[in-house]
């Protein structure tokens, strides 16, 4: 009876999004959440779906919200998984592991604000120069930091900092 309801949904929301517009494709899938606690009381949390192609598509929710990506195989993605707990299973025994934490909260908020004004308000050429400006200043300062820093981690390069 339950699924009978789901589709009936599922059906009636398609439906308003191709109203409005939208190429709508209904994939069925299974939706995973996987909490763990670490160290310090550390919870990260991941929530993966798998798709009828059976790709997964993996995000992280906790400590704050990060897309990873999409794997091909249930191996690549424990893995992924196994490598980001490592991760922050070693960070847990830096001094400030709860400030990295904090700062990364603040940054996914800085992007929710950032959203609002972009969508809310009309802002100067001046102002988005200034945010851009900033912006390049946080990215200056992660590449100094990590000339700067001793790597504890090796087990997996880094994506985005070379």
């Amino acid at each position: 009876m339950m699924n009978k309801y789901v589709n009936s949904e599922t059906n009636q929301h398609t439906m308003k999004l191709v109203q409005m517009g939208a190429d709508v494709k209904v994939i069925s899938s299974k939706l995973v959440y996987a909490t763990f606690i670490l160290e310090d009381n550390i919870e990260v949390s991941y929530v993966y779906n798998v798709n009828k192609k059976n790709k997964y598509f993996l995000e992280r929710i906790k400590p704050y919200p990060l897309t990873v990506k999409e794997f091909d195989s249930q191996e690549d993605l424990i893995t992924i998984i196994k490598i980001d707990l490592e991760q922050f299973d070693n960070a847990a025994h830096s001094h400030n592991v709860h400030d990295f934490i904090k700062i990364g909260q603040s940054l996914n908020q800085t992007i929710k604000n950032f959203e609002d004004l972009f969508l809310y308000y009309n802002i100067s050429k001046e102002c988005v120069s200034d945010i851009h400006e900033h912006i390049k200043n946080i990215n200056d300062l992660i590449t100094q930091s990590q000339k700067t820093s001793t790597r504890v981690f090796f087990k997996k390069d880094p994506e985005h900092l070379k």
